[in-house]
């Protein structure tokens, strides 16, 4: 009996790759850095299905060196590295992992806003190089409050309504841009929806969950920034071309925004040369929003769930590209 050829681009879960095994045939990237753009060319020539992240690019050029290509499931929300366009184009199902990974996702937000707002990693930086000379001075290390201030949401998706509560179980008042109005939740959790430029001039705290897409590409620049309170810090964990990051840099370095906290970056990985790691008022991350053990060990089975299911013929649990369903015939 013939079995489908699978490509995984990365490690991951071994109940997933068992999951995986038992319908198809299994080749595993062996490497902890990803596989180049040729090897993933090269890699994907013959085979039916593949599980990849969000540092492989799928583009035509990927599409055309794998000609018998017809699932793609992603292991992430964001779906900005595919062609969706050219996957449908070609009847190729594209599968993601959206919900499973939403809560870990806002709690790293929440993380980052706290780090920031309380200067958790700069003061124990200053403790771990021999600095603390006093027992203790009230005028040293004042951060700014979180509870009674305003958190701006940017994207009332599934992340950016687990980070929306957490701001409340904060005492946080809590106001929110997306592109669709959520009536339900405003109703169920007490948000209020305003303006772009409402969010920009009253919050405090502004976390950022939009998707990539061309209207977003710098979404946040230097025009945005300049609407900021001085006091504001902003958050982002959606990915980093939503901001401009040499208008968020200036803006840092000049005092237009308090400070940041960034789990992702334009260009990823951030060069370690890049003057905005030099900065004390941000807080940096390598992109783990969704790093926590059950996230991602969900996100996986998710994952080979969707790619079962698409090579099997039948409907994913999460497709991004679900016309592709009446071409082939499911």
């Amino acid at each position: 009996m013939y079995k489908p050829r699978v490509y995984v681009t990365r490690q991951i879960f071994p109940d997933a790759l068992d999951l995986i095994e038992n319908h198809a045939e299994l080749e595993l990237w062996p490497d902890e850095e990803p596989p180049s753009p040729e090897q993933l060319k090269a890699a994907l020539a013959e085979v039916d299905g593949a599980i990849i992240n969000v540092m492989d690019r799928i583009d035509h050029s990927v599409l055309d060196a794998a000609p018998n290509l017809k699932v793609i499931s992603q292991v992430a929300v964001g779906l900005d590295n595919i062609d969706i366009q050219e996957a449908t184009k070609r009847d190729i199902l594209v599968g993601y992992t959206p919900g499973v990974l939403a809560k870990s996702t806002a709690d790293l937000a929440f993380a980052l806003l706290l780090a920031v707002a309380r200067r958790v990693v700069e003061s124990d930086k200053w403790v771990r190089e021999g600095n603390w000379k006093i027992s203790h001075h009230p005028m040293f290390w004042l951060g700014s409050e979180v509870n009674g201030s305003t958190l701006g949401i940017l994207g009332l998706g599934g992340i950016g309504l687990e980070t929306a509560k957490r701001g409340m179980g904060f005492d946080m008042k809590v106001i929110y841009h997306s592109r669709t109005r959520k009536p339900d939740m405003e109703k169920k959790h007490g948000f209020k929806y305003a303006s772009l430029k409402r969010v920009l001039t009253e919050s405090d705290f502004i976390s950022i969950h939009v998707p990539l897409t061309s209207e977003t590409h710098h979404f946040i620049g230097a025009k945005q920034l300049k609407m900021m309170k001085p006091s504001a810090i902003l958050v982002n964990l959606a990915r980093g071309a939503v901001v401009d990051t040499e208008a968020l840099y200036e803006a840092l370095l000049k005092g237009q925004i308090a400070g940041a906290g960034l789990d992702v970056f334009d260009p990823e990985p951030v060069p370690p040369e890049h003057p905005i790691l030099g900065l004390d008022n941000v807080v940096v991350l390598p992109h783990i929003g969704s790093a926590s053990n059950q996230s991602r060990r969900e996100m996986h089975l998710l994952a080979a769930r969707n790619l079962v299911a698409g090579l099997q013929g039948n409907r994913m649990e999460e497709c991004a590209n679900p016309t592709v369903y009446d071409s082939l015939g499911i």
